[in-house]
């Protein structure tokens, strides 16, 4: 019996959908299209690293994007952030300018979000694949059962956690998951930080003060979103 591919604290949410006819079917669309000489994005290894760098117990905030970054060097397993040395994209751009409005905080000299997620930010895509140069070419072939399993197990956890939702697609994804407004959570949303999109609401909406003090509040570590040199 080979061990799950899920982290561990995710596992028993997780396993039983990857049992799934649209997990397995994920699976064999996946391998024919690299079959096919197709680059796919993050590599291999990296797809479940928002996961793998936030454990279910210690997950504080949820924010989730849509699918990952389609071009080279960009994606590796967490939503919105880029590896060290790339350029910042322009929705994290704009992602660190409300930051700056909120908390007054320099923009941070890299895109690299690790820190956060190492401290209970769990940086969820919808999709966790995405075909080089083709954004959204792998909605809807299998992963949306997975991610909302994801989101539907920390909000059935008793711990106040923030939901951040930025877009009608991370509220679409949201409401997927029974009970998610009326449990112990606070649910902020707010437009996407898309350059599209922004200032219909997303500059000034102070999501992240917020969360801070509603963790606070309810007697969790608030959350450093300050970036350390990459």
């Amino acid at each position: 019996m080979t061990s799950s591919p899920v982290p561990a604290s995710w596992a028993p949410a997780l396993d039983p959908v990857l049992a799934s006819p649209p997990l397995r079917a994920l699976g064999g669309f996946l391998k024919a299209e690299e079959a096919a000489g197709k680059t796919i994005y993050p590599p291999r290894g990296q797809r479940l690293s928002a996961l793998e760098l936030t454990p279910l117990p210690q997950v504080k905030v949820v924010i989730l994007g849509q699918d990952p970054y389609h071009g080279p060097g960009q994606a590796h397993g967490l939503a919105f952030s880029v590896q060290p040395g790339v350029k910042v994209p322009p929705s994290l751009v704009n992602i660190f300018k409300e930051l700056g409005t909120d908390f007054g905080l320099p923009r941070p000299a890299h895109g690299h979000l690790v820190h956060w997620a190492q401290q209970g930010v769990l940086l969820l895509n919808n999709a966790l694949t995405v075909e080089a140069g083709q954004a959204g070419s792998h909605q809807n072939k299998g992963w949306e059962p997975f991610t909302d399993a994801a989101v539907a197990a920390v909000a059935a956890r008793a711990e106040p956690t923030v939901f951040l939702l930025w877009g009608s697609h991370a509220q679409k994804k949201a409401a997927r998951v029974p009970g998610l407004e009326s449990g112990p959570h606070l649910v902020l949303k707010a437009p996407h930080p898309s350059p599209l999109s922004a200032h219909g609401g997303f500059f000034g909406c102070r999501h992240f003060s917020q969360a801070n003090a509603f963790l606070a509040a309810h007697g969790r570590p608030p959350i450093d979103w300050t970036l350390p040199p990459a």
